[in-house]
């Protein structure tokens, strides 16, 4: 059969083709990223299929299979880029606006590994693992530059060089800058301030990424640093609104060397140390002249975070009918530290370390000529609440080579951070609670894949997950104050469906629909931001004899309940790219129409906004002209 199979590294730590990993995968490619004028990783989850985008217009929050809890940091999902960890040490957050420390320009393929991950990578890879892969020097091939611009005065420029410097030696360096005014907002929640709901110059956003690889035979040497600064416009946390002083700065850095040298035919060891560091400040402006106070106030949010770390793996067939995998990694948060003060007093200076140890090992076991069995078993030990002992087994049947069932269960953790154990202001509203125990998941899940006709591929899904100690921020009923706390149980079932149609001539198509019902055990209802139905259209198309190509994507989500017991209403985007093949000068222009009939909707807010519902962006443009030299 000649039919084309997709090959995936990040279900088992080895290439394999997807048919045989033991996870439910999507895989995104560079093409795919420019057919759609896709430029933040959240706006490539966005078109991926059960996953899901709120955006309270400071920060992305990725939702997963209906879940996606208000408030939340995108710590529910273990975010890598070439096998380094991004979630950072004091929030465990996943960035994935244009605080991600890397351009999307840069990102050669995305593996996105649906279900339970802890058996392999330990925390945050509760709902799934997203592992972000950058792109070779010699794929570049010289000097590559970029420069862009948009709806509210934004703009955005990038330059590349990579290439092979020496034997074996692959080289790239880029560094972006990008600036943007931000949209004129009206809440009608602050109709009665003087602003009477309209705030201007408060939505910016500007910031700067850089990133370097050099690479080596099997081991690579990688370093990145992004900072972004984003205004607050909603008047979050109480703040004064439409105050443009009102901001978030997002720092975030590594530097990585990792690879993998075969010892034999039978055996490959790996290696990896890596050093991490993060910087976040909130700036929120107070007016406390009502209690006697000044009428500019400013509040000074602090943390710090730097990490450690080292992992060894070793891989053998040795054994007939046996492939084995296992390793060992080490983690150390030298310091979390976490402030705040205002112009009166300081609140809050706590600093902690933290360390990690955990052991895997994985076993893929050929059963039959067409059946296997992949179980792994890893045990994590955290120095601020004790070890946890996570399994995952999948049975796997192909009838033939381009197909798939699948029968899987696993189970991960996510421990608590840094923020959630011991942020406390200090001034009477919030108190740490260091006692919280790890949230558990356990997910099953029924399978089957197919690909056919050389030209199509279809995939579809059934699951059911359950989550135990979820943390969430809640009030104390002894004193009122808000505490992070195991709150309660959430279970889940869901349906996925997927097809792909895929032409020489450059024809693609691909359609996903995505059904969960999700429940809170407690209170036997549906949690806020839960959508029961997703559905997904894209289309690519060459036109005009093929010197210009059309990426056209429909994004439709049902209804979500919000804190106040409301709902958003559904909604349907539709986003256009119109690009060039390459022309003279290695030079190609594209255009960029998101939410093109101008649809008005909204995401709900979380517990520190005034605004129920937040509005959304309506039509906006971007024009983008790239070289190659």
């Amino acid at each position: 059969m000649a039919v084309p199979v997709e090959t995936v590294y990040s279900a088992s730590l080895r290439r394999q083709a997807t048919v045989e990993a033991p996870s439910s995968v999507t895989i995104v490619t560079a093409r795919e990223i420019e057919a759609q004028g896709w430029r933040t990783l959240a706006d490539l989850l966005r078109g991926v299929r059960s996953f899901f985008v709120t955006d309270d217009r400071n920060y992305e929050h990725v939702g997963v299979r209906g879940f996606n809890p208000l408030g939340d940091f995108n710590s529910r999902v273990l975010l890598l880029v070439d096998g380094h960890r991004i979630n950072n040490s004091v929030y465990d957050s996943a960035p994935i606006g244009l605080e991600f420390p890397l351009d999307v320009d840069l990102i050669e393929r995305v593996e996105i590994i649906r279900g339970p991950g802890s058996s392999l990578y330990g925390s945050n890879a509760f709902f799934g693992v997203i592992h972000v892969m950058t792109r070779r020097g010699a794929n570049v091939g010289g000097l590559e530059t970029s420069a862009e611009g948009g709806s509210f005065g934004s703009w955005r420029g990038r330059a590349t060089w990579g290439g092979e410097v020496g034997p074996g030696i692959d080289l790239l360096v880029s560094g972006t800058a990008f600036d943007a005014q931000g949209d004129d907002l009206f809440y009608p929640e602050y109709a009665a301030d003087p602003t009477g709901g309209r705030t201007h110059g408060t939505d910016f956003e500007r910031g700067y990424s850089l990133f370097a690889r050099a690479g080596f035979k099997s081991w690579r040497l990688e370093s990145a640093w992004a900072s972004r600064e984003k205004g607050i416009p909603t008047g979050s946390y109480g703040t004064v609104y439409d105050d443009p002083d009102n901001r978030t700065v997002d720092a975030q850095g590594y530097v990585d060397l990792s690879g993998e040298q075969p010892l034999s035919a039978q055996w490959t060891v790996g290696g990896r140390v890596h050093y991490d560091h993060f910087y976040y400040r909130g700036t929120y402006i107070y007016d406390d002249s009502a209690s006697g106070g000044p009428s500019y106030l400013e509040g000074d949010d602090r943390s710090d975070g730097a990490a450690v770390g080292a992992a060894l793996t070793a891989s053998t067939t040795a054994l007939a009918g046996h492939r084995v995998t296992a390793g060992v990694e080490y983690r150390h948060d030298l310091r979390t530290d976490q402030s705040y003060e205002d112009d009166v007093a300081s609140y809050l200076d706590d600093g902690r370390d933290r360390t990690v140890l955990g052991v895997f090992a994985q076993d893929e076991v050929r059963l039959a000529e067409r059946w296997s069995l992949n179980a792994g078993l890893r045990y994590d030990r955290y120095s601020t609440f004790g070890g946890t002992l996570n399994p995952r087994a999948g049975l796997i049947w192909n009838p033939d080579e381009a197909s798939a069932f699948k029968l899987l269960y696993g189970q991960a953790f996510r421990a608590p951070n840094a923020y959630e154990l011991y942020y406390g202001d200090g001034g009477g509203t919030q108190k740490p609670n260091p006692d919280l125990d790890p949230e558990t998941i356990r997910t099953w899940e029924l399978v089957h894949e197919r690909r056919f006709g050389g030209a199509w591929r279809a995939a579809a899904s059934l699951f059911h997950y359950e989550i135990d100690d979820l943390i969430l921020l809640t009030v104390d009923p002894a004193d009122g104050l808000l505490v992070f706390r195991n709150t309660s149980e959430v279970v889940a079932d869901g349906v996925e469906i997927e097809g792909e149609h895929v032409r020489p001539g450059g024809l693609r198509l691909l359609g996903s629909y995505s059904w969960q019902q999700v429940e809170d055990r407690t209170t036997r209802d549906e949690p806020p931001n839960s959508p029961e139905h997703l559905v997904k259209l894209a289309a690519e198309a060459p036109l005009f004899a093929d010197w210009l190509l059309a990426g056209v994507e429909l994004q439709w989500m049902d209804e979500r309940g919000t804190l106040a017991g409301d709902e958003t209403g559904d909604f349907a985007l539709v986003n256009v790219t119109l690009r060039t093949r390459e022309l003279a000068h290695g030079m190609r222009f594209s255009v960029t129409v998101r939410n093109l009939f101008d649809a008005g909707y909204s995401d709900p807010g979380s517990a520190e906004h005034r605004q129920d519902r937040i509005e959304q962006d309506g039509r906006t443009f971007l024009v983008r002209l790239s070289c190659r030299f």
